[in-house]
């Protein structure tokens, strides 16, 4: 039998520290880090999406990085198609892969190798999808998913779009509901000899923390870095647009509602965000939590302990 490659996952929600520690990390175990991040992927969106500065990656190679234009597209099927192809190359140089960032569904599609084959050309289903959405707003597409998927329906923001989308255009094609085939997907056995580390915190340390660094995003300008996205033609109605800074500051910029109401909606909706992501990492099988407060937030503890972990010895690359 063929034995299995490693892969490292380290995860969990926003502002919890993911980026200065898979630095770290890589450096000691000859890793590459891959960007499972749905915003990070996109250009000219450093500041919202907390992306990883060059000074930060210290040398270590990052993929899905500044990437793609804001109006190009980005699911889980190019995710899993591109973040493949550089696992390949980084196995290819005898390196380890590193999947670091919060978007869970991402990180499993890789990581079980979950089946996208039967995604079909569906522009004018899915096109009067959001033509009902735009007239009757995203919480009439949530209606139409319970009434078919009420799992999905359950698992899934009325606000997700995409995936409230996604799930109606698999009930269409299969007639049957997309909550189904990812609970068999999920059962699958990962063809990676895999560790995957969740970093959590204390909620309220965590929260705290998500509001300091929404303020620190308005101190380095993200305001006028949503100016120039719309100044570029970047209009609030595309997918990208649709992430947690950037939306709420759309909706100060059309008149909508005050800048100090946009602030605090921001670090709502984040506080939120990290929320459904914890619920999202707690479904996941074979995971291994560091609540980081339990270190004193201290990152070289963070970092040994993981090592030992990782027993690193037996998961280099052969």
């Amino acid at each position: 039998m063929e034995q299995k490659r490693p892969l490292i996952i380290l995860t969990g929600p926003t502002a919890v520290g993911k980026t200065a520690l898979s630095v770290l990390l890589a450096k000691k175990i000859n890793g590459e880090i891959i960007s499972a991040d749905s915003i990070q992927v996109y250009r000219y969106m450093e500041i919202g999406s907390a992306r990883v500065t060059p000074e930060e990656m210290d040398g270590v190679p990052h993929f899905l990085v500044d990437t793609l234009m804001p109006d190009e597209e980005f699911h889980v099927y190019r995710f899993q198609k591109m973040a493949k192809s550089y696992m390949k190359e980084i196995y290819g140089r005898n390196h380890i892969p590193m999947l670091v960032g919060g978007t869970g569904f991402y990180i499993q599609s890789v990581l079980y190798d979950i089946d996208f084959s039967d995604k079909e050309d569906t522009d004018d289903f899915r096109d009067s999808l959001e033509t009902l959405a735009k007239e009757n707003g995203s919480g009439y597409l949530h209606e139409l998913l319970k009434q078919v998927d009420p799992v999905s329906a359950q698992q899934i923001h009325p606000n997700n779009q995409k995936r409230v989308i996604r799930a109606l255009e698999y009930y269409r094609q299969n007639k049957a509901p997309i909550s189904a085939h990812n609970a068999a997907e999920r059962k699958k056995e990962s063809p990676y000899a895999f560790r995957y580390f969740v970093l959590t915190d204390d909620r309220k340390a965590l929260y705290d923390r998500i509001d300091k660094r929404v303020d620190a995003m308005m101190e380095q300008g993200l305001l006028d870095e949503v100016k120039k996205l719309r100044q570029m033609g970047y209009g609030r109605d595309l997918v990208s647009m649709q992430g947690i800074g950037y939306k709420q500051l759309f909706a100060y910029l059309d008149g909508e509602t005050t800048l100090e109401n946009a602030v605090e909606q921001i670090k709502l909706d984040t506080r939120h965000f990290a929320k459904r992501q914890l619920t999202w990492f707690r479904r996941e099988r074979n995971t291994e939590w560091i609540d980081i407060s339990k270190f004193n937030y201290e990152k070289e503890k963070i970092l040994q302990y993981i090592l030992e972990k990782l027993d690193y010895d037996r998961i280099q690359c052969g």
